[in-house]
């Protein structure tokens, strides 16, 4: 299992990597024009798995990203949190989103961000449906993500 300070050296090298003109992904990462989202944890599936198991997973997954929150805030101050089920809603509208939050929107519904050096990053765990692993995910975009 990787640890807090993989999780955070994968952030710093997410917040220096240029974004691509076009989509594509590598690896655990999505990138397209000013986005990059990694996901840092993800859990086994939940298809035949009690309901003490999710609950266990995700009690993990909830302090790894409680860990995380803390040392970003020792370094970017306390992070704005963003509930994306407006930006869900505006999306099925058929209104802009910009990314990342675009593609977070449909999983992830809270996700503490901060503004530095030029870029927004963020923070969250997702889930797309009971069944699915569950995800914690970075974000990384241009500092006017709203």
């Amino acid at each position: 299992m990787t640890s807090t300070a993989d999780h955070l050296a994968t952030i710093d090298l997410l917040r220096a990597r240029d974004f691509p003109a076009r989509p594509g992904v590598a690896g655990a990462v999505a990138s397209g024009p000013g986005f990059h989202v990694a996901d840092l944890l993800v859990s086994e599936d939940f298809w035949d798995a009690d309901l003490e198991r999710l609950m266990e997973v995700e009690e993990e997954f909830e302090a790894e990203l409680e860990a995380l929150v803390q040392v970003l805030s020792l370094r970017w101050g306390e992070p704005e949190v963003l509930d994306l089920v407006d930006h869900l809603e505006r999306q099925a509208m058929g209104e802009p989103v910009p990314e990342p939050l675009a593609s977070l929107c449909g999983y992830v519904g809270r996700v503490y961000g901060w503004r530095t050096g030029g870029r927004w990053i963020g923070l969250g765990i997702g889930q797309g449906d009971r069944e699915l692993p569950l995800q914690l995910v970075a974000a990384i975009g241009e500092d006017s993500v709203r």
